[in-house]
């Protein structure tokens, strides 16, 4: 029953955060949306505020910042997420390869590192991925998210069904539901055993991160 509130809470948050970006555009310019969705995503975000009014919620600290800038296919983000008290402790670092699909659609293809604690804190220092290449990550298959932008100018998907597998504590899959908007980012991981019984994530909505810092 939680996911209808979650919803509708969602709803109201894509509206307040694109109001003024739908103020600002233009009609008849064409935007080029993997350039735009990634620069939505690109900075230090925090749930801060969501964590001071709902205990069920951490304090999580999400940064995203762009690397090997001369790709010409796809634009490519360093991500890293922290419990806020334990910065030089990130629970998650990945690899996002977003680019545009024959059939519309945005997809934000999910990449490992071999070594993730050599890059602890790598969006303070992005050249040191100027040593390694796409060929050194390790592809999390059926984990990518599939975005389109909406009426208000957010980007909004998922993973697919059960695609992406998971085996931390006791899963077997798991879903991720994402919008992007300006100035947010509003994400809901959660894990699955084989019976489609929930055993990790939030259970009564997604984290809402509120940008705090541009990284440019």
């Amino acid at each position: 029953m939680w996911r209808p509130i979650f919803l509708l809470v969602l709803s109201s948050l894509i509206l307040t955060a694109c109001a003024n970006r739908q103020l600002k555009k233009s009609p008849v310019n064409q935007v080029d949306e993997v350039s735009e969705l990634a620069q939505l995503m690109t900075g230090k975000f925090s749930s801060t505020e969501q964590a001071a009014k709902d205990s069920l919620f951490y304090d999580i600290s999400l940064v995203m910042h762009p690397i090997w800038e001369t790709d010409q296919s796809a634009k490519w983000l360093y991500v890293e997420q922290a419990v806020a008290k334990a910065m030089k402790k990130p629970y998650r670092q990945r690899v996002y390869r977003i680019s545009k699909m024959d059939d519309g659609r945005i997809e934000s293809r999910v990449y490992t590192l071999a070594n993730p604690k050599k890059y602890i804190h790598a969006w303070e220092n992005p050249t040191i991925f100027n040593n390694i290449n796409a060929d050194s990550l390790m592809i999390r298959e059926g984990c990518a998210v599939f975005l389109q932008k909406n009426g208000e100018g957010c980007y909004s998907g998922s993973t697919k069904e059960k695609d992406c597998q998971s085996s931390l504590r006791g899963a077997t899959y798991a879903t991720s539901e994402v919008t992007v908007c300006e100035g947010v980012v509003l994400s809901w991981d959660q894990g699955w055993d084989k019976t489609d019984k929930q055993v990790w994530g939030a259970e009564t909505g997604g984290y809402v991160f509120k940008k705090v810092m541009d990284k440019k």
